[in-house]
């Protein structure tokens, strides 16, 4: 194939960009959960998540359905974010994720670890394509959130085409 002729403007390029948001609640005085600190992040989206987006638009075949990037795993494993990584580096609970689309080409998934799952200090959050191991699509590292068995988390991913 040819090289790729260059195009100085954006309408050329479509880029993947992840966020999430992540909300721990915990508790008050009154046994009323509040939320007690959120954290921003700005994720890596892995080589094979770039592949199976890759391999969902080439099929002509495939269905809302048959998307299954809607597994949403917490972590307590302090390794860097890299774009090769295939796992969380020690995944303390998978749930599956509510998807949804957010006007703006953006994909949205969230899940909420209930009280009692995926407790310990998390730091790491990935999005996969099965309920146990399958394809990590992305990850994100944040600043330790200690999670008891009293608190809940709810993680949100967004994944904007742009």
């Amino acid at each position: 194939m040819s090289k790729l002729p260059h195009h100085d403007d954006d309408a050329h390029y479509v880029r993947l960009y992840g966020r999430w948001n992540i909300k721990h609640h915990s508790p008050n005085q009154m046994g009323a959960m509040e939320l007690v600190r959120e954290i921003d992040g700005i994720n890596i989206i892995t080589t094979n998540g770039k592949e199976a987006l890759a391999s969902l638009l080439y099929s002509g075949t495939v269905t809302a359905t048959t998307n299954t990037f809607k597994y949403m795993a917490i972590g307590t494993g302090a390794g860097a974010e890299s774009a090769a990584g295939t796992t969380l580096g020690t995944e303390a609970a998978r749930h599956t994720g509510t998807v949804s689309y957010v006007s703006g080409a953006i994909y949205q998934v969230s899940a909420t670890f209930a009280t009692g799952i995926g407790t310990g200090a998390i730091v790491e959050y990935g999005l996969f394509s099965s309920s146990s191991a399958g394809t990590m699509f992305s990850r994100d590292l944040e600043n330790v959130i200690n999670k008891g068995a009293s608190d809940t988390l709810t993680a949100t991913l967004q994944i904007t085409l742009s």
